[in-house]
């Protein structure tokens, strides 16, 4: 890749517009003013020091949790010039964070390779704190500079004292004006994050300090091993099939790539990919490069050692991938997004880069480890008989479905919209519920599908045997995208996938169940955003001639504190429900409330599936103890 140019000066800052609006329309820029859009304030001002890092001028990285609310995040790097821009005859550190589009990546010099994925910055950050305080550590002095509601308190930074280091140090607190839901940011979620980046980053530290609650408690990530540390990481809960993890890097022209992988004995595929440190969890060029040099190498390997006759077809992708945990990062001088959430990259000279550097390396690691790779093409072979079976059960269940002359199971109360825009089903658990469901539903765009008890866990199944379940079967025909491989997310009939299930412990098992049968086979439809869960109320409750209907025991507890005298009535299940109480609190598109399923880290969601529906029994006695207390966080 072209070597990263030292300079780093007000002049290497570009304007491109201003700052206007984003307070008043804070969601176009962070998503939403939830709790995802309050951390994302974090991702923006972090994924300024990991660029610092990526350049090379950056090796630790802290971020504490202030007792106060703040958050504080330093670094060791150049630290933003402070010099005035000729353009906005202001500093460049005050530009930065008064306008939008502001900075150093928007020049070839300061930045090679950069994570923004938009380019908003900390100029948002800024906006949305009711006050931010920058640090700059830069040619022998500290700079300071404060801002309230987005605007510079000083006009310029001003110089406090020497210096010997460089660096950045900003600190920000959210404002209670946008986000009024919460300010509160939640340790995990920023944890899970870091170590991820850490993984991305070979050698760079990154500390976490939470100073909220008393004794303060920190830690830190650290990984010399990189990606080979990620996937050690998240196959911490399988049985990983060899015990060298495949690591191979590469640098091109324009290009930087390495990828770790490890097959386990699982029968799930995890692999993530990212693309200058963002999460392209709906795949690429990159991902296509990959996934077309790992089945070639191995069908060719296969067929050296004579594992594979010439009377035998070759092995396919979904054959070489199965229990396979890969990790794929490249990293691009001018990466093109696409996708549903853009997060797809779409550089096609990526697609050959990848493709010609696995092609060369992957065959020598075979080689090398040969009595392993072995043991890993026993594994690919294994799976493609499995893949005859699930095809046999596949054609078993379109003949008794009928799928081939378009035929629906015949449990499905369909809408009468063919416009999948407009419709939506509501997977509904138990024949009780179905009947007040079937009768409380809008008919032209609400279809009931209702479902008999626990499905297969598939998380520990092969597809033919998940295949050979009748609720299974149903809901993959009712989808209409088909599965794995076969996957295609234009075909959905509905554009939302609702999960209705009773507001109780055996509710929630079987809506784990569903949200991992999705996960792991028709996981586009939640890349896509079109998987809800519906919050159907717990507790019914009158007060004089007015009923209310409250979610679960804090809304209860809410309530009685201004109700102290009342007497709720606890719903059992949706099955006790009338349809018109049933329309009013969870199917009415006026007054519902839905959550809607998001997939914002991949990595995350392969170790919280792992960790509910895996064998590992202890990891998930831990999780479920240490997340009682916090139902509210239900996306994954």
């Amino acid at each position: 890749m072209t070597a990263t140019r030292d300079s780093y000066e007000a002049k290497d800052i570009t304007v491109l517009e201003g700052l206007e609006a984003v307070r008043r329309r804070p969601s176009m820029y962070i998503g939403t003013t939830g709790p995802r859009g309050l951390h994302h304030l974090i991702w923006e001002v972090v994924d300024n020091s990991v660029d610092e890092a990526m350049a090379g001028f950056c090796s630790k990285i802290d971020l504490t949790l202030r007792a106060d609310g703040g958050v504080e995040v330093s670094d060791d790097g150049r630290g933003i010039p402070i010099e005035k821009l000729s353009k906005t005859k202001r500093s460049a550190l005050t530009t930065v964070l008064t306008t939008l589009h502001a900075g150093g990546k928007f020049e070839q010099g300061a930045y090679t390779v950069s994570g923004g994925l938009h380019g908003v910055g900390v100029s948002v950050v800024n906006a949305l704190s009711s006050r931010l305080e920058a640090e700059i550590r830069r040619g022998g002095n500290v700079y300071f500079q404060e801002f309230r509601d987005g605007k510079p308190k000083t006009k310029e930074p001003k110089k406090i004292r020497p210096a010997k280091k460089t660096g950045t140090t900003i600190r920000f607190w959210p404002s209670t004006e946008t986000f009024t839901e919460s300010v509160t940011f939640d340790y995990d979620t920023i944890a899970s994050r870091l170590r991820e980046t850490a993984f991305l980053n070979r050698g760079l530290r990154i500390t976490l300090t939470d100073e909220r609650d008393g004794e303060p408690r920190e830690v830190a990530f650290l990984y010399k091993g990189g990606l080979v540390d990620f996937v050690k990481h998240l196959n911490s809960k399988r049985d990983p099939l060899h015990a060298h993890v495949i690591d191979i890097a590469d640098i091109g022209g324009e290009a930087e790539l390495e990828v770790a992988l490890q097959w386990t004995t699982s029968y799930t595929e995890s692999v993530l990919s990212f693309a200058n440190n963002i999460n392209t969890h709906e795949g690429g060029t990159h991902e296509e490069g990959f996934r077309k040099a790992l089945t070639k190498s191995i069908n060719e390997f296969a067929r050296s050692k004579g594992l594979l006759k010439e009377k035998d077809s070759n092995l396919t992708g979904e054959d070489v991938r199965e229990g396979l945990t890969a990790v794929l990062s490249v990293r691009v001088k001018e990466p093109q997004f696409e996708g549903q959430t853009k997060t797809k990259l779409g550089n096609t000279e990526i697609r050959s880069f990848v493709e010609k550097s696995l092609n060369r390396r992957l065959p020598e690691w075979l080689e090398k480890y040969s009595t392993e790779a072995r043991r890993i093409v026993e594994k690919c072979i294994s799976a493609a008989k499995a893949r005859e079976a699930a095809r046999s059960a596949r054609e078993l269940t379109r003949r008794k479905s009928g799928l081939e002359s378009g035929g629906l199971p015949d449990k499905l109360a369909d809408c009468s919209s063919r416009d999948p825009a407009e419709s939506e089903v509501f997977i509904v658990e138990g024949k009780s519920a179905a009947g007040p469901a079937k009768s409380a539903r809008d008919s032209a765009i609400q279809a009931i599908l209702p479902i008999r008890g626990k499905i297969l866990n598939v998380e520990k199944a092969r597809l033919a045997k998940a295949l050979q379940n009748a609720e299974v079967q149903d809901i993959i025909t009712a989808m209409g995208t088909g599965i794995g491989e076969d996957f295609d997310v234009s075909k959905a009939r509905y554009h939302k996938v609702v999960i209705l299930t009773d507001a109780d412990v055996d509710g929630a098992h079987i809506r784990t169940l569903l949200m991992t049968l999705l996960f792991r086979h028709m996981r586009g439809l939640i890349e896509a955003g079109m998987v809800y869960i519906a919050q159907p109320p717990l507790y019914r409750v009158k007060v004089g001639s007015k009923v209310h209907y409250l979610k679960d025991e804090a809304e209860l507890t809410a309530f009685k504190q201004d109700h102290p005298k009342v007497k709720p009535t606890r719903f059992k299940g949706l099955g006790e429900m009338n349809p018109g109480e049933l329309w009013d609190t969870t199917m009415n598109p006026e007054t519902r409330t839905l959550l809607r399923v998001e997939m914002d880290d991949a990595a995350r969601a392969e170790e919280v599936f792992e960790v509910l529906m895996g064998d590992d029994v202890p990891s998930r006695k831990a999780f479920i103890q240490r997340n009682a207390d916090d139902v509210r966080f239900l996306d994954v």
